[in-house]
């Protein structure tokens, strides 16, 4: 969806607010693509700041689905994006590093899906737990360690003693 900002680049102190519908239904991360539920509607504030500058607010959220990082579960993820972008019109500076910070704007108008994306990918959590206190599976038989416990041996000797057990099975030979 594409949105045309002449109007608000071009009038100073002009303000518009709007709430728009997108069609994000995946949104890809990390080289994994996540199927997307819903992105509630989008409220936008646009306000001229000055000659050729607008400032963007946005409200939104974005539902998907991803897998736990620690049992592999289905789980639904939200993500509130609350976010403020400034944007320049095509002519209101002669520095090309400005409009490199601005990939979402093609002219006076507004790709908001890609922005949209944008935010949501830079919104993404680090961690996707299916509950706060998952215990995950187990690396030897991969039971799921929330329903219960397995029979695993899970000892791990610590490499510093490795030494020490040497000499004392060294002393055993003998």
């Amino acid at each position: 969806m594409f949105l045309n900002l002449t109007e608000v680049l071009t009038n100073e102190e002009k303000v518009v607010t709007m709430q728009t519908e997108t069609q994000i239904t995946q949104v890809t991360v990390s080289g994994e693509t996540y199927p997307g539920h819903a992105l509630s509607p989008v409220s936008f504030v646009f306000t001229n700041t000055g000659r050729g500058k607008a400032v963007i607010e946005a409200k939104a959220a974005f539902v998907f689905t991803a897998a736990c990082d620690r049992c592999l579960k289905s789980v639904e993820q939200e993500i509130t994006l609350r976010f403020t972008r400034e944007v320049w019109a095509p002519d209101a500076s002669s520095d090309p590093a400005v409009y490199e910070e601005q990939p979402f704007m093609d002219g006076f108008t507004l790709d908001v899906e890609d922005l949209l994306i944008s935010e949501i990918v830079t919104s993404w959590p680090m961690k996707i737990l299916c509950k706060p206190d998952c215990k995950g599976i187990c690396p030897t038989c991969g039971r799921d360690l929330n329903t219960g416990t397995c029979d695993c041996d899970h000892f791990v000797p610590d490499p510093r003693m490795a030494a020490i057990k040497d000499i004392f099975e060294a002393e055993r030979e003998v």
